[in-house]
């Protein structure tokens, strides 16, 4: 039996393979997505699943993908920590992007769909407009992007928008990667980064605001071991530039979802929790978001993980339990 379901995807840089984990079980057993959201990683797995890719087939290129050619140079940043640097200064990000844009582009265009426009639904509602919606950050004007809706206050046409560049939009982690600048109609030039900044998991989203919504919103979020509460402060040493830079990303990325999903009513509940550490080789390890050089083994691990954590939210999962107790009983 088929059964229907949104979804909602964290940001996670290259332990986005883990959340695809997760979906392969999830399909497995028997649910399809209907309205689909992510920010980064999770953008880009929403939007595969948006334009007709499975889990199987999402594995599978992800497998074939040297995430280190996403660490493509520019001039500047030939020339060692001294070129990176100037490239932070003028460029605001050390990677261009352009490979990631490139290869997304393609796996669009097997599908035949690589503008909104070819993934609108028949709903009449805007939030569900488009078969998957975009969260960046437009650190102009201070505020998140849901896109495409929001590519109208820019001008633009969402439908003619193209899907790979929004995702673009949303996996620029700053300082990493150089933001895109989208130039709005009056001629103002706003620096879109990675979504993350001011929303990681945007499990809020999709909800229809009623006491008894047809299907579930299943969350999928990266998580260490363990951590269903509110995390306790990390130490975070700074000891150079680098390492100030990872600092500032990592809080930003993480320190204000994580508050967010430990108080929301019900938003744990319909959350499948992915574990971030892997066990290879008898050695455990703590996937980061910019570990561009994963090894296949680590890879495979994480997709494991998403495996088993989507198994054992299912084994308890009960939809008309959870409506009746976060839905159905508010003020």
């Amino acid at each position: 039996m088929l059964l229907k379901t949104d979804a909602v995807f964290e940001g996670g840089g290259v332990k986005g393979i883990g959340l695809v984990g997760a979906v392969y079980e999830i399909e497995k057993a028997g649910y399809v997505f209907e309205n689909l959201a992510g920010t980064s990683a999770g953008a880009i797995v929403a939007s595969l699943l948006a334009v007709g890719y499975n889990a199987e087939e999402i594995k599978r290129e992800l497998e074939q993908l040297d995430y280190s050619k996403f660490k493509d140079k520019g001039l500047l940043d030939k020339f060692g920590f001294p070129g990176k640097a100037f490239s932070i200064c003028f460029e605001y990000g050390i990677y261009e992007g352009r490979y990631f844009e490139k290869w997304f582009e393609d796996l669009l265009e097997i599908k035949g769909k690589t503008k909104f426009g070819d993934i609108k639904t028949n709903y009449p509602e805007e939030r569900y407009k488009y078969k998957v919606q975009v969260i960046a950050t437009d650190i102009t004007d201070r505020r998140l992007l849901v896109l495409p809706g929001d590519l109208k206050d820019f001008g633009y046409d969402p439908d003619q928008f193209s899907i790979s560049r929004a995702v673009r939009m949303s996996m620029s982690i700053p300082f990493f990667f150089e933001p895109i600048k989208l130039q709005d109609s009056s001629g103002r030039t706003h620096f879109i980064v990675d979504g993350g900044v001011l929303s990681n998991y945007p499990i809020w989203l999709l909800d229809d605001g009623t006491s008894n919504p047809p299907w579930p919103t299943f969350g999928f979020k990266l998580i260490e071991p363990d951590k269903r509460i509110l995390k306790k402060p990390d130490w975070n040493p700074i000891k150079n530039p680098l390492t100030f830079i990872k600092a500032i990303v990592s809080s930003m990325l993480e320190a204000h979802d994580k508050y967010h999903i430990s108080k929301s009513q019900g938003d744990f509940d319909r959350t499948i929790m992915i574990p971030t550490v892997v066990n290879v080789g008898g050695n455990e390890k703590d996937v980061k978001a910019t570990d561009f050089e994963i090894s296949g083994e680590d890879s495979e691990a994480l997709f494991r993980n998403g495996q088993a954590a989507a198994v054992e939210f299912l084994a308890k999962w009960n939809f008309e339990e959870w409506k009746r107790q976060y839905r159905q009983n508010r003020s």
